[in-house]
């Protein structure tokens, strides 16, 4: 050992695959009786862990406060960390290693200082030699300098040191060389020179010298906590030097060594911790990933090319050829043509480029500058590839169940197990058929996680069936999710209790009618029917105070669609029958005076309630229920009386008069809704006060019901389009009446068409402008097929087209009336579609009721 110094300090860059590499070699030379290492004291009883063949990194150390888990920070490692290189030294070599950074009690008291914000030329300086937390806050919005230089210390500063120009050692050297690019700088110097063949410790006496000289010009260079925090490591320090004697290493930022090597008194280093806050905390062992290693901010530890870096460190020999290999290899994955001979020349490029920019080894920039010009044909598409998947990488940790953990940490675990839902770095989709048990239970499980705030995944839409069987979910597994299971476990030891008690919680804090049933709907999906009760009591008494048409139609369709999961989910949904049978009645009472004297913005709002409510009611009429939770306690036919007088102009006669006060006495079930439902849309389609897109929509709504006949609806449109009324009411009873999806109804309808049609060309000049962005947002939503359809049908003139169609010769698919034949050719597939053939098939059969039947 060529090293005069004692205590050994190596200094580091954290992350590093050449420090880790010098650190490994120092170490075998030196061999230390015990290493110290830059990181919490509390973590000292989880060392042992490392050893543990279950404990694979890319890991973090997760310190949180007790009585406020959101409150936390993280110290990760990698296979190429130095701090990591150390810890499994000392445990392969029988050598005590402890970490001697200031206590997480202390660190997490301090969280939420001003002094956490990133320095100023963005460069994190944790990212080279003060290795800290990341740390993060409540929400679990960590800044960015808690990663660099994990400062503790906040108010208890002089105004002088807080006000210190911030500066980041790696840029100020890498400037003095005469390099631009800090990051590139570092790799010339260590990452692509090793540690040297003769003296394993020369590396580490150089880069104690610059920091020697940076120490002395800039002093704390703006990160005053460093002098509380060095402070404990001199007095941890002295405390193995008296145990151990010299025989000690210490592996630590190298920002750090010159405060380490300095001559102090207890004394002083005691009076800097003098009155520390403190919380209480708990440290464990979390999986981390490549991605979080990649961030500068938050939980992310600053390293841009995290994969590039384990491949330079477990890389025996030849790194450029072997890493352009592995790229080779991705792209055929990729069905991309890539051979022998271009990793070939990309090598021998990426070697010409480094010796022209004077660098000792190809480093990151020559190879992705090798892989475009050879591998990409001078294209960036799959450098982005190339980047995300091994430059980054998806490479996610795992923790031995040995670890510690909150209890909700170890029952989520379990379930994962039993479920076989395994915690993936990697985006993925999971589609869940919850007629089977296992679906069922994952289904329950993710839901419980997004009502504790553990978002793992996120529902997505399905591509296959729409069925209420069916899920579909995207999973990714994030490390601050560590952070939130730890602080979801204040709500109970499982996650099913846990969601539980969240719910019940949720419910009483509520005040909109519409979260109320979002979390009703919620319950549902993760099979909480024991938060039920609470929730639907939160319920009735949100719904009995808010008289806002809008916010009961905002709730209904949720309350609706819970209903409809118990088939399925095998829940009892009994308890929210009554409730939607109300909100349904006061929304029926309510709505027609709501949409009348509404301004464009309003009746369009308006417009999205209506069709919610519509499609809520078709849901809830189909809704097998006892015939006392449909009756409600409020309508008595007011609905039916209320549409019969908006429908004055109609005298109750004709075809709104045949069943306009339906509902009036029947208590059936839920399918007398759809009556009385029938009888608000009539009262909107006839009142001259309602918004032009109202009354629009509630014709159309009627027709695709069947409640109202085509002549009907032709005569309604006549009406609406005839000169005295206004051209832009009536256009917005059209975008009202064929928006969303409506063109194939103007398709199949010519009368619908011929209206539209002749109401345009009679539009003023002088009005025209007024109306033409409404008609064009109107007839932009159709389906290009249906545009160029309705194009022909326009051009050709209705009559014409008529005319052709009934003699064969028009569009294929249209004429004059409906072909009986045709129609029923299709009632085979229909019935197998839909079940039907279960019974006997008669010939009633063969018509559109037989069908609904």
């Amino acid at each position: 050992m060529t090293d005069t110094s004692r205590p050994l300090l190596l200094g580091v860059r954290h992350h590093g695959p050449g420090s880790a590499r010098a650190v490994r070699a120092a170490l075998d030379a030196a061999r230390p009786a015990t290493v110290l290492i830059e990181g919490p004291p509390e973590a000292d009883a989880l060392i042992p862990l490392a050893a543990d063949p279950g404990l694979r990194p890319p890991v973090a150390l997760l310190a949180h406060a007790v009585d406020e888990p959101g409150r936390s920070a993280f110290w990760p490692f990698a296979e190429f960390s130095p701090e990591w290189v150390a810890i499994r030294w000392a445990l392969e070599h029988g050598v005590p290693a402890r970490f001697i950074d200031l206590p997480a009690t202390h660190t997490l008291a301090w969280e939420g200082s001003e002094e956490r914000a990133a320095p100023p030329d963005g460069h994190e300086q944790g990212n080279g030699y003060g290795h800290g937390p990341d740390t993060a806050t409540g929400t679990g919005a960590g800044a960015g300098a808690g990663v660099g230089v994990g400062e503790p210390g906040g108010g208890d500063e002089p105004d002088d040191a807080r006000d210190h120009l911030r500066i980041d050692p790696l840029a100020v050297l890498a400037e003095a060389a005469g390099y631009d690019d800090p990051e590139r700088w570092w790799e010339d110097v260590v990452e692509h020179r090793g540690p040297g063949e003769r003296d394993p410790f020369a590396p580490f006496a150089a880069l104690e010298e610059a920091m020697g000289a940076l120490r002395e010009r800039y002093g704390t260079g703006g990160h005053a906590r460093d002098l509380v925090r060095e402070a404990h490591m001199r007095i941890q320090l002295r405390a193995a030097r008296k145990a151990f004697g010299d025989e000690v290493a210490v592996v630590c930022g190298a920002w750090h060594v010159p405060a380490l090597r300095e001559r102090t008194t207890v004394v002083a280093d005691r009076g800097l911790l003098r009155g520390l806050p403190k919380v209480k905390a708990d440290l464990t062992w979390v999986p981390w990933t490549h991605r979080r290693l990649a961030r500068a901010g938050g939980y992310g530890a600053g390293i841009e090319s995290p994969g590039w870096y384990a491949h330079l460190f477990h890389a025996p020999d030849r790194p450029v050829e072997r890493w352009l290999t592995k790229v080779a290899g991705l792209l055929r994955e990729e069905d991309r043509i890539v051979s022998s001979a271009h990793v070939i020349e990309a090598v021998r490029l990426a070697e010409t480029l480094a010796a022209l920019r004077g660098r000792p080894l190809p480093g990151l920039g020559e190879t992705t500058d090798a892989v475009r010009a050879v591998m990409g044909d001078g294209s960036d598409v799959p450098l982005a590839l190339v980047h995300d998947r091994l430059v980054v990488g998806d490479v996610l940790g795992e923790v031995p169940e040995s670890a510690p953990a909150v209890p909700l940490q170890r029952d989520l675990a379990r379930q994962q197990r039993s479920l076989r839902l395994k915690p993936e770095a990697l985006e993925r989709e999971l589609e869940l058929d919850l007629r089977g048990d296992t679906d069922a239970g994952r289904s329950r499980l993710l839901h419980r996680l997004r009502l504790l705030g553990v978002g793992w995944g996120e529902p997505a839409r399905s591509r296959g069936s729409t069925g209420t069987f069916r899920e579909t979910w995207r999973l990714r597994w994030e490390p601050e999710l560590s952070v939130r299971v730890a602080e979801a476990g204040v709500w109970g030891t499982t996650v099913c209790g846990a969601a539980q008690a969240k719910a019940e919680a949720d419910a009483a804090a509520a005040r909109a009618l519409a979260d109320v049933t979002a979390l009703a709907e919620h319950c549902l999906l993760a099979g909480l029917p024991d938060a039920l009760p609470v929730v639907m009591r939160a319920l009735a008494d949100r719904a009995a105070l808010d008289t806002d048409v809008g916010h009961l139609a905002q709730a209904l369709p949720a309350l609706v669609r819970s209903l409809r999961y118990g088939d399925v989910r095998g829940t009892d949904t009994g308890a929210l029958a009554g409730v939607a049978a109300g909100l349904a009645e006061r929304i029926f009472i309510g709505l027609p005076p709501a949409c009348t004297a509404l301004d464009t913005d309003a009746a369009e709002e308006m417009r999205g309630h209506l069709d919610a409510v519509h499609a809520a009611v078709g849901l809830l009429a189909e809704t097998p229920v006892a015939p006392s939770a449909a009756g409600g306690e409020v309508g008595n036919g007011e609905v039916g009386n209320g549409g019969g007088t908006g429908g004055g102009t109609d005298g109750g006669t004709g075809a709104f008069g045949a069943d306009a006060g339906a509902g009036a006495g029947s208590r059936t079930g839920y399918g007398d809704l759809r009556s009385r439902w029938r009888a608000v849309l009539r009262a909107l389609a006839l009142r001259d006060t309602v918004a032009g897109v109202l009354r629009g929509r509630a014709v159309r709504l009627l027709l695709d019901e069947g409640a109202l006949g085509s002549e009907e609806a032709a005569r309604l449109m006549g009406l609406a389009l005839s000169p005295g009324t206004p051209p832009a009411d009536a256009a917005a009873w059209i975008e009202g009446f064929v928006g969303g999806g409506g063109g194939l109804l103007l398709v199949h309808d010519e009368r619908l068409l011929g209206l539209v049609d002749s109401w345009l060309t009679g539009v003023p000049a002088a009005a025209f402008a007024g109306v033409l962005p409404l008609l064009r947002r109107t007839f932009a939503a159709y389906e290009p097929g249906v545009r160029r359809t309705l194009g022909e049908l326009v051009r050709r003139g209705p009559g014409e087209a008529r005319g052709r169609a009934g003699a064969g010769s028009g569009t294929p698919g249209f004429a004059a009336e409906p072909d009986a034949g045709r129609a029923d050719a299709v009632l085979p597939v229909l019935r197998l579609l839909l079940g039907l053939d279960e019974r006997p098939r008669t010939t009633d059969d063969n018509s559109l009721a037989g069908v609904g039947a």
